[in-house]
């Protein structure tokens, strides 16, 4: 399954990179806008169990990113997640699910250790959080309204963020 799992988030990296213009948000990609995610457990960087129920539709807007420490796109990223954490993080939820491909949870945790992170770190040990969210890569951002409906969904380095959390935020 790991193997499935890595060839599939390899494939569709290679293809947005050789795509010869970005992909912009609210193209067709992963889960539909207006789809409400399955609430699959997860875990946090510790082992313990993080119920995305939780998150989805508990009141408060959410954005996700699926996120590696060896995905350039996710880096490129970085400053406009930072940003709008820092802007939007009192009003909406931020959750970085790193997904278990060419990576392990101790390199994961040293890297939240050593840098400022946009949002709380998760680890997708098999996969439910990516399959829950039809996820296609890694720099994949789907935000979801306070309902738990998805309003915004997005692949790449040059997403606008600000735009995701204001259409989140109902605005």
């Amino acid at each position: 399954m790991h193997r499935w799992l890595s060839t599939l988030i390899v494939t569709a990296t290679l293809l947005a990179l050789a795509t010869p213009h970005p992909l912009r948000a609210q193209e067709q990609i992963g889960i539909a806008v207006g789809a409400t995610p399955d609430a699959v457990e997860i875990e946090d960087l510790d082992g313990n169990s993080v119920h995305l129920g939780d998150y989805i539709g508990g009141g408060k807007p959410l954005l996700i990113e699926f996120w590696a420490t060896w995905c350039s796109l996710c880096e490129a990223l970085e400053p406009a997640m930072l940003a709008a954490h820092s802007e939007y993080g009192d009003e909406v939820d931020f959750l970085v699910v790193a997904v278990a491909v060419n990576q392990s949870v101790r390199r994961v945790r040293r890297y939240e250790e050593s840098h400022d992170v946009p949002g709380r770190f998760l680890w997708d040990t098999d996969g439910r959080a990516v399959r829950a969210f039809v996820t296609p890569s890694t720099s994949y951002v789907v935000a979801l309204d306070a309902e738990g409906s998805v309003v915004y969904t997005g692949l790449g380095a040059d997403q606008d963020i600000d735009a995701a959390v204001e259409r989140a935020l109902g605005r």
